[in-house]
């Protein structure tokens, strides 16, 4: 069993087990039939991820590497907020007839902000204090801009990164760590999806920064299972387990701004079957 598997399935069971219902309450999400979407949710979930032991991707169902590190450089690295810059479909139903999802995501993240070094965006800001001094406790990105708001076709989910250098006592190489923090997550369909996307994010900065990956504290406001989904996560944590894979990047790369999703993979990745045709509530 992977470490994430060991996570994720003992976060599904306590979730189940001792989550509140929302079912009854006014709700925003809703399924395609127009029915209120009720999850089961438990407040405050924090889950811990050690880069440098093993990569954090379940093997009860396989998380698709370059998907997802497809989504994480389309925020991160082309800063863009339209779904036709991005190979999966995940953001098709918030896309307007442009193709835009609005002032959120990628596009944050690329607003240039006057600093005394100079104009910079956040993710340039990120890279040079990392590699300017590192042990600035200042280094972060949020895009959760209440101005612009309105204007976001669906609010951040997972809105702020918090980066941390520490310095092992047994080495030299400088450890990177980050937080991720999230309002709202829909467990079964995103969880290890964010925290596989997040690590390759760590692991790319670190590598760029001369810099060895450290922890991903992963810190869930809303964690939730939809009423839809509980049986099928029911059956999922229910699987035969498989050891972690070994993760793969490219060491040629050393600018950010040179990663493709063919610079990350998984070796010797073995999953359970894949779900397939899971409702989303929208």
């Amino acid at each position: 069993m992977s470490y994430a598997d060991q996570v994720f399935i003992n976060m599904c069971r306590d979730i189940i087990d001792n989550g509140c219902s929302t079912e009854g309450e006014r709700v925003r999400p809703h399924w395609e039939d127009g029915t209120p979407a009720y999850t089961v949710k438990k407040f405050g979930v924090v889950n811990r991820y050690d880069l440098s032991k093993e990569f954090p991707a379940l093997t009860l169902r396989k998380t698709g590497i370059q998907s997802c590190t497809d989504e994480i450089l389309w925020i991160w690295q082309k800063k863009s907020n339209n779904i036709h810059d991005l190979k999966p479909k995940i953001w098709d139903s918030w896309a307007d007839k442009d193709g835009s999802i609005g002032k959120a995501y990628g596009y944050q993240l690329g607003v240039k902000h006057q600093y005394r070094e100079g104009m910079m965006d956040q993710v340039d800001r990120v890279i040079y204090d990392l590699k300017h001094n590192p042990y600035s406790r200042r280094i972060l990105t949020n895009i959760y801009v209440h101005q612009d708001l309105h204007e976001m076709n669906l609010y951040p989910c997972a809105y702020s990164m918090t980066f941390n250098v520490t310095k092992p006592r047994d080495g030299e190489k400088l450890v990177l760590n980050a937080i991720l923090n999230q309002r709202s997550q829909d467990v079964l369909a995103a969880n290890n999806w964010n925290v596989c996307q997040y690590a390759v994010l760590i692991h790319m900065l670190a590598q760029v920064c001369d810099m060895q990956a450290g922890e991903l504290v992963h810190v869930i406001a809303d964690a939730h299972i939809y009423d839809r989904h509980i049986p099928i996560i029911e059956e999922l944590i229910s699987r035969k387990t498989y050891p972690a894979p070994t993760f793969w990047l490219n060491p040629e790369i050393k600018d950010f701004y040179q990663f493709t999703r063919e610079d990350v993979r998984l070796e010797n990745y073995q999953t359970g079957p894949q779900i397939r045709n899971i409702p989303i509530a929208v």
